[in-house]
């Protein structure tokens, strides 16, 4: 961009446009906007968070940090959405929060809806699951209205199986109300750094309200403050601050030199120290929650920026073909699938051995699962567009001015 402010350049032309920008950093060179290629080091990087949160629930040592692979998705949620948002806004002027939540409707509800329906099949074998306060109809209309979240932090509830879709509940409720409010912010020339600020301030009250507002749990349980929205919005406004931040060419200048390198090998250094200092206390404690769960979301992006600001033995490593596949093709299912493959096959797990079938059974449930549900749906998805652009391009000449 060529100004402080969210709204596009005048110039809508490629090569115009970015020249402006470039000039506006005081560089001829100025890296173009994130995600103008697909970044496979991202790809790469949920491989990596979503096997922690595998091992996880598989209980393996040294992985009682669980909370930071879902901590990575919410920040590359915050960071992508926004990202291409105000790409979208830069090409054309506008944004379509219709086009928008069609996409990802189109996306998500399928492989979830498909999961749901197995899971109520296998009900009989898996509701008792970490025990279900649900039966398997409530449990199931939860997880398909994207309201776990709210049912596990205010009601001290959890649905088995289907528990783990209280993420995704974050997530769709951010989708629903971050676009509006960056479309009326642009609308309205909001400067970068108001937005930046009021980002700031969310994480800050976020951070200290989860802290204030946590209650000791019982047991081993994981307290109700951690599935809050409270805290669920800190990493999400991270990973939006992190986008706009990126969106500055200035910014991108300064990322692709030695401050990128640096907060590559930074952030994925100070993520494996936390992975590592973490242990299977860290649910009694406020200060996890005020402070390290925050903490672990800046440090997330700081390695995003850095993956796809310059290029590093870390980004080569996460951006090679097998990591970044799995992590496009097939993270999505994994998450979704990998408790109800754990509740089916996890007591005839024994040993290391028995853990490592598990993973294998769960690797293979999640890439089945992708390419017969994610995959057609995807094409469909891709037919309709080109219909649509068809549509649109046969249109265009009639919207022109009448001949007399």
């Amino acid at each position: 961009m060529t100004t402080d402010t969210l709204t596009p350049a005048r110039s809508r032309v490629g090569a115009p446009a970015r020249a402006a920008d470039a000039r506006a950093a005081g560089s001829p060179t100025a890296p173009p906007p994130p995600l103008t290629h697909r970044a496979p080091a991202l790809d790469g990087l949920r491989t990596l968070a979503i096997l922690v949160v595998i091992l996880y629930h598989l209980h393996v040592p040294q992985f009682e940090g669980g909370f930071i692979g879902v901590t990575v998705f919410f920040v590359l949620s915050g960071f992508l959405i926004t990202t291409l948002l105000l790409g979208e806004r830069r090409r054309t002027g506008r944004v379509r929060l219709g086009t928008f939540w069609g996409k990802r409707l189109l996306r998500l509800y399928p492989a979830l809806l498909a999961f749901v329906v197995v899971g109520l099949l296998l009900w009989n074998w898996v509701g008792d699951y970490k025990g279900a306060t649900f039966s398997a109809g409530e449990a199931a209309f939860i997880a398909l209205t994207y309201t776990g979240n709210l049912f596990r932090a205010f009601w001290d509830t959890t649905q088995g199986v289907f528990a783990h879709t209280w993420s995704l509940s974050m997530e769709e409720q951010f989708y629903l109300v971050w676009p509006p409010v960056l479309v009326l912010l642009a609308t309205l020339r909001t400067r970068r750094r108001w937005l930046l600020t009021g980002l700031g301030a969310l994480v800050v009250g976020g951070s200290v309200t989860s802290w204030l507002s946590y209650r000791t749990p019982s047991g081993g349980a994981t307290p109700d403050v951690y599935f809050s929205p409270v805290l669920g919005v800190v990493p999400l406004a991270v990973g939006c601050a992190l986008a706009l931040l990126l969106d500055d060419a200035r910014v991108r200048v300064l990322a692709a030199g030695l401050a990128g390198t640096v907060a590559t090998w930074l952030g994925f250094a100070l993520l494996v120290g936390v992975l590592v200092w973490i242990d299977d206390d860290w649910t009694q404690h406020a200060w996890t929650f005020g402070v390290v769960l925050p903490a672990t979301a800046l440090v997330s992006a700081l390695l995003i920026g850095g993956l796809v600001s310059v290029r590093s033995p870390v980004s080569a490593a996460l951006a090679w073909t097998p990591v970044s596949w799995f992590g496009r093709r097939v993270s999505y299912s994994a998450y979704l699938w990998h408790p109800l493959v754990i509740a089916l096959l996890g007591t005839f797990a024994i040993g290391v051995w028995g853990t490592i079938g598990l993973v294998a059974a769960v690797l293979v449930v999640s890439i089945g699962a992708a390419y017969a549900v994610e995959v057609p749906v995807e094409r469909f998805r891709k037919r309709l567009e080109a219909r649509s652009a068809v549509a649109r391009a046969t249109a265009a000449p009639a919207q022109g001015p009448v001949e007399p």
